[in-house]
């Protein structure tokens, strides 16, 4: 079973999610801008992925290069507070958890 955390306007996303798609396993899409994320479930996603939360800030679109000099702690309430400073998509998989940008690393979480 795979999880993506997935973004239907981000082309990266869809090539992801159309990648495991191909696999014939299942599939469980979350769509993080309607749901959002909580604190802990970032920071989950983040140490399985063994990424800081800077490393998981969508800089260029979004405004993140704004947030440059925030903590770790203080990124992270402004990624719950706007889903959008998170990029995408992640992916959690029985192999491991990444952030599959560009979309061919989400091949080694396939087996």
């Amino acid at each position: 079973m795979f999880t993506i955390y997935h973004n239907p306007s981000c082309g990266t996303s869809r090539n992801v999610l159309a990648h495991l798609q191909g696999t014939g396993q299942p599939v469980s899409v979350v769509e993080y801008l309607k749901t959002g994320w909580t604190a802990p479930q970032l920071r989950a996603l983040f140490a399985a992925a063994g990424i800081t939360p800077r490393q998981a800030l969508r800089k260029p679109k979004e405004g993140g290069e704004a947030l440059d000099g925030l903590s770790d702690a203080a990124l992270i309430e402004a990624m719950v507070a706007d889903p959008r400073l998170v990029n995408r998509p992640f992916v959690v998989a029985p192999r491991g958890t990444r952030l599959c940008r560009p979309s061919e690393t989400v091949r080694a979480l396939i087996d």
